[in-house]
């Protein structure tokens, strides 16, 4: 996700380091930077720790990822200049310091200050990068083909308003920004019950408008990982169509690896960071504002790195008793950032894997390799060889949110590295292009994914679907994906946002198969004033995320100060 236009904006020095890529430095002569850093090796492996918890999911030292390819770059600019931006890249920015501003122009973003972090942390973390020789990534294509600014056009503005209301205060799981990591609202089905997760472990249910804690995933799990951040923890949460009377629901949350097998193994030689876990959750008495009851686990999966995990899991809402939907879980599960960290492998298996899929699996069945869930007999693959028989579709990067329209019609957003963001329309058994198609565009999994190339002319021998909307980063940096809207104003229409912008959209999916930009920014207005979630949370990354009620309502939280909003029709 090494944005072109706009950055994605994340706890971690991905701005600060592309700076130093892009711009020299005054304070001394080049060929001395590096020189003072120590080679020690015990302040290499301190700094690898660190830079493992604050860096990682933005870096690695191969090629670009969510941040540039870091390899040689403290030979590239001087230490004081790194540790002052880090310590507040805004203050640098309004003091006209040359690098900082041609950074800030260029993406559009502010990096999140450091001010605590140690003189020894900062040397150590210095050291592990210091020990990296400058290595450029490859590309098979031809950088004169390169697409520069392949959407060249922005947004508009809809001339409708979301008025919104302050509905909740979740608890802050931290003393510093992201306050409470709190990333899906959802209802038990048909009810008013109204659930919300903190990726920290917490869960919460919405009474009179104020969270009670239900349960915590850290109770129950004593290798429940939470940090770094940037998706691990307590990703997703669904109950079951028949909560009420079986008292059954389901989480997903990452654990550190090695404590037990996994059910999807990585290749041997491929390092395992952490597993996601899928577990199952009976309620003694389902109408009991705490949960007491068993929980078991259904499936477990290796990932490469601590990105792109299971943020989704969920249930189809408007499947009937006499569907064969009835009580099937879908899970998105990521790519797990295997093509940015030089894995492309893992991502580009043409659904024989379970990473970059929508899986579907009945988790009251027993038809599995590991006998603990089922493989539903209508799933697409289920009687094809080279294939897993529990995935939906496949061919996507970080499948962040899924949900259904009023007609049944399943939908899904995909987070995008560099091009585009996107939603896609969910039919079973198709690939939807990554990691050799981010959007409508030709990317390379094997050289550096930040570029974009034009569709070839035998693009049909691939067999990509492509998004049904999408836009780039001119207009945004990650997609966090929406709902259908059941009441007024936007009543029928796709509400989504951007995750670290803060911006809200609406698009008119029924119109969108002849129109992929058939989407428009939505203004915020809050007790009478317009005005836009920067000025409500009073930070620079928003953190923005969508959920829904059982009677359409649309809501919307910010993790930078953990509050709840609900859109309102006045």
């Amino acid at each position: 996700m090494n944005r072109i236009k706009t950055l994605f904006k994340t706890k971690c020095f991905y701005i600060l380091l592309l700076a130093i890529v892009l711009c020299n430095c005054k304070s001394e002569p080049k060929h001395q930077f590096g020189s003072t850093i120590s080679i020690n090796t015990e302040d290499i492996q301190n700094g690898k720790l660190i830079f493992e918890q604050k860096c990682s999911h933005c870096h690695n030292f191969k090629q670009d990822a969510i941040g540039p390819n870091l390899s040689g770059i403290t030979k590239e600019v001087s230490k004081e200049w790194i540790q002052e931006f880090i310590k507040n890249p805004f203050k640098m920015i309004s003091k006209n310091d040359a690098r900082a501003k041609t950074l800030h122009q260029k993406y559009k973003t502010f990096m999140p200050e450091f001010p605590d972090i140690s003189e020894k942390e900062f040397d150590e973390l210095l050291s592990y990068m210091n020990s990296y020789l400058k290595k450029e990534a490859s590309s098979n294509k031809s950088l004169e083909d390169v697409l520069d600014n392949p959407i060249k056009d922005t947004l508009a503005y809809s001339e409708t308003k979301a008025r919104i209301e302050f509905v909740a205060q979740v608890p802050s799981s931290a003393k510093n920004s992201p306050l409470a990591r709190i990333n899906k609202l959802e209802c038990i089905t048909n009810s008013s019950r109204v659930f919300i997760n903190d990726l920290r472990g917490a869960f919460y249910e919405l009474k009179d408008n104020k969270p009670k804690l239900y349960t915590s995933i850290s109770k129950y799990h004593d290798s429940f990982m939470h940090q770094p951040g940037l998706g691990t923890g307590f990703g997703s949460f669904a109950f079951h169509p028949d909560f009420a009377e079986n008292g059954l629901f389901y989480t997903a949350h990452s654990e550190k690896p090695y404590k037990m097998k996994a059910d999807f193994l990585l290749p041997d030689s491929i390092p395992v960071k952490l597993q996601w876990v899928i577990k199952e959750w009976k309620s003694k008495d389902p109408k009991s504002t705490v949960f007491e009851g068993s929980i078991r686990e259904l499936l477990r999966i290796d990932f490469v790195t601590i990105m792109h995990g299971i943020q989704e899991i969920t249930f189809n809402p408007h499947s009937s008793k006499n569907d064969s939907d009835y009580g099937m879980l879908y899970i998105g599960v990521g790519d797990g950032g295997s093509v940015a960290y030089g894995f492309s492998k893992i991502a580009l298996h043409g659904g024989s894997q379970v990473w970059g899929t929508i899986l579907r699996i009945n988790p009251q069945g027993n038809n599995s390799d590991n006998g603990k869930y089922g493989v539903p007999k209508d799933n697409p693959f289920v009687n094809t060889n080279n294939k897993k028989r529990e995935v939906w579709v496949y061919g996507l990067r970080n499948p962040n949110r899924i949900c259904w329209n009023t007609e049944g019609q399943m939908y899904a957003s995909d987070i995008g590295h560099n091009i585009v963001e996107e939603v896609n329309i969910i039919e079973p058994g198709k690939f939807y292009g990554w990691p050799i198609r981010e959007g409508k565009f030709v990317v390379d999994p094997y050289g550096n994914q930040s570029l974009a190339y034009a569709l070839p002319e035998n693009d049909a021998d691939f067999g990509a679907t492509y998004p049904v909307i999408q836009y780039d980063h001119d207009d945004g940096s990650a997609i966090s994906g929406g709902f259908f809207s059941n009441t007024a104003p936007f009543k029928g229409k796709y509400v989504f946002g951007d995750i670290p912008e803060g911006t809200v959209y609406v698009a008119d999916l029924s119109k969108a198969n002849t129109d992929q930009r058939n989407i428009k920014k939505i203004n915020i207005v809050f007790k009478g004033k317009q005005t836009d979630f920067g000025q409500l949370t009073q930070k620079r990354r928003i953190d923005l995320r969508l959920g829904q009620d059982c009677d359409g309502n649309i809501y919307m939280f910010t993790k930078a100060d953990g509050k709840i909003y609900k859109i309102v029709n006045e």
